[in-house]
């Protein structure tokens, strides 16, 4: 039995006794394993072939639908949605026993369709479209991706050049998106459009939900430096869609953007924090004494990652009081990307040149995985300067930048 918190409902502590021996039925209990047992990978973009991309989605897919069946996976969802209309609490609950079984890994395409698409096609979508989609993403039947980003439009969305033209009943897009994770496993991918270019750039904009199976898609992987091929290039050639495939109304599709990308920040704060603690665990195992600058470094990083997870916990404790977080969402990526970039930092000072020579010694040359991969989070999920044009703008009142 669950011991229960004098501050905890009944109510949870039962779900919790509930979900705990649901869980066991499907999964073993997480070991921790000594240092130098196990994998010791700190992947920050996974380098899988297509063929491992396509088979470990598979195994989180099978998971993610039992845990639907069950109850478990849209918790804080309607009836209508197969969910139980719980308090966020339970959910965040549930996430924490989660972490403590051994899981099919939970790639990205999973919380970019379950947390940040279904949602948006629940608040924006037809009848039709809440009825067709909601559900399905929920269950992962359907894996959704973003086709937001443009090589020119950088990282100002309302920029976007992917043109969407009216022809009768019909929409004809053309154009092309880039570093989208999980094109070659989604069954569609949520597309911002440019479908006015005669008036001002936030106001021309239509999302639609693009099947991407449909003749003129292409997608191509883009080779990273780590080696493999995360993200991909998606070109939209002549691609004909009826309007049945529009999210929102037209010329609304900045606001239909912003409800996604609001999710986006929402889940993006706790990024890089095991990596932080496997880097302290390296200080620990090193087999040698660290010099005053290497006790420092990693001082700082356990400090960093401390007050991270501090404005982690303030994010949730704003969602489980029913408000809407504030500048917390737009700080807590910060401090990911920025936790990340420091993480490297004190790996290069406790390896030096064991870091760049492939030799056998257990978590070693594995951390090059990590070092050439955490700068892409600088961009990923909103760049680091859009996050503090948010702040300085909407927080700190600060001037608007100049634009055109």
């Amino acid at each position: 039995m669950t011991e229960q918190n004098p501050q905890q409902p009944a109510g949870l502590a039962n779900f919790i006794d509930s979900a705990r021996g649901w869980l066991e039925t499907v999964a073993s209990p997480r070991q921790s394993r000594p240092w130098g047992e196990g994998s010791d990978t700190v992947v920050v973009f996974e380098n899988w072939t297509p063929e491992q991309e396509r088979v470990e989605t598979d195994r989180r897919r099978d998971y993610e639908k039992a845990k639907f069946d069950a109850g478990y996976g849209a918790l804080t969802w309607g009836a209508e949605y197969g969910g139980r209309d719980l308090p966020i609490a339970f959910d965040l609950a549930f996430r924490r026993l989660e972490a403590e079984y051994d899981l099919p890994q939970r790639t990205e395409m999973f919380p970019v369709t379950q947390q940040l698409i279904a949602p948006t096609i629940a608040q924006w979508g037809t009848e039709e479209q809440r009825a067709g989609y909601v559900r399905a993403m929920l269950r992962t039947d359907l894996i959704a991706c973003q086709l937001f980003s443009e090589t020119e439009a950088g990282s100002d969305l309302a920029a976007v050049r992917t043109r969407a033209v009216r022809s009768g009943d019909k929409w004809i897009l053309n154009g092309a998106k880039v570093w989208t994770s999980g094109a070659p496993v989604s069954d569609y991918g949520v597309a911002v459009c440019r479908t006015d270019p005669d008036v001002p750039k936030h106001r021309g904009l239509t999302v639609f939900i693009i099947p991407l199976d449909t003749p003129g898609i292409t997608v191509r992987p883009i080779r990273q430096m780590t080696g493999g091929s995360s993200f991909n290039e998606v070109l939209i050639d002549g691609v004909e869609l009826d309007d049945r495939y529009r999210l929102g109304p037209v010329g609304e599709g900045w606001k239909v953007a912003l409800t996604v990308l609001a999710a986006e920040r929402l889940d993006s704060g706790n990024l890089g924090l095991d990596n932080a603690d496997q880097a302290v665990e390296l200080a620990r195992n090193l087999g040698r004494d660290l010099d005053a600058l290497e006790r420092d470094q990693v001082a700082d990083l356990i400090c960093r990652s401390f007050v991270q997870r501090l404005v982690g916990m303030r994010v949730a404790a704003a969602v489980v009081a029913g408000r809407e977080p504030g500048p917390e969402a737009s700080v807590g990526k910060l401090l990911a990307t920025d936790t990340m970039a420091r993480t490297s930092e004190t790996v290069r000072a406790l390896l030096g040149p064991e870091l760049t020579l492939r030799g056998d010694r257990w978590g070693t040359w594995a951390w090059t995985e990590h070092v050439l991969g955490a700068p892409g989070y600088r961009i990923a999920g909103g760049t680091d300067e859009i996050q503090r044009n948010i702040l300085a703008e909407r927080v700190l009142g600060l001037p608007r930048e100049p634009r055109a």
